[in-house]
């Protein structure tokens, strides 16, 4: 089947801030991976409320219409023509009608399944939206060891200057998912680390039930965590950025590439 058909991700994330005040987290967690051209046949609740379900409505344009042409106006607008095979949205499910994706993943395949492009859709706490488009400058295939960089233009934690810039990495193969993102301040400092790692397995209904009881509840323990470390950070004395207003820009592309 390869990545271009329905998955279950069981992973682990993790969160490390390095400076000023040193502060890290790991947990468990499981994402679905879903073909964009066989969206109907995969089995998981869809628009509508179920123990885990998916809506179409929390992604790309969030107004429920379909989600391939969403994908491809971007690829189009970029000129990724090589990216002509299918879209695979990488996500967490809502968990008794509740998400919150952090990010979610499209990768977007060529037609002998090599990533030519990662659209790294970003949601902050305060409900708004940024997509990073990752690829390379030639649009060759994504593989593991290279380094994607794109300036920070979205404001995601209050306690993070919305400047400097990211580095995404990317592992993804038929058997793992793994994706880094780190950010560097206006400076060059590195300040956060984080990774998302973890194994495909085919998505049923009885994988689905599964990662549901061994991860109870994913989606609010993954807001929860998200307000424990604040106050964590808080107490650590690391001061508080007030948000500003969001730039008209929503989508952005990569600009610059190294190989690492």
């Amino acid at each position: 089947m390869g990545i271009n058909g329905p998955h279950i991700i069981t992973a682990s994330v993790m969160h490390a801030r390095l400076i000023p005040a040193r502060n890290s987290f790991k947990y468990g967690i499981y994402y679905i991976a879903l073909p964009l051209s066989k969206l109907a046949d995969c089995d998981i609740a869809q628009d509508r409320y179920g123990l885990t379900s998916f809506y179409s409505k929390d992604h790309g344009p969030c107004d429920g219409s379909p989600l391939w042409p969403w994908a491809q106006k971007i690829l189009n607008i970029y000129g990724i023509t090589e990216a002509d095979g299918e879209i695979v949205l990488v996500t967490m499910p809502r968990v008794l009608g509740y998400v919150f994706n952090p990010v979610s993943f499209w990768l977007c395949l060529d037609r002998n399944q090599n990533i030519r492009a990662v659209i790294c859709e970003v949601h902050n706490t305060f409900g708004e939206r940024h997509s990073y488009l990752c690829a390379h400058t030639d649009h060759r295939p994504i593989i593991e060891g290279h380094s994607i960089s794109a300036q920070k233009l979205f404001h995601v934690s209050p306690f993070l200057e919305r400047e400097g810039h990211y580095e995404f990495r990317f592992d993804i193969s038929e058997k793992k998912f793994g994706a880094w993102i780190d950010y560097f301040d206006g400076a060059g400092n590195k300040i956060l680390v984080t990774a998302l790692a973890g194994r495909f397995s085919p998505l049923s209904a009885r994988t689905l039930r599964s990662a549901f009881w061994r991860y109870p509840l994913v989606t609010l323990k993954a807001i929860a965590l998200i307000h424990w470390q604040a106050l964590k950070i808080i107490i650590k004395g690391i001061k508080y950025v007030p948000k500003p207003s969001q730039n008209a820009t929503r989508v952005s592309a990569a600009d610059n590439i190294t190989e690492i």
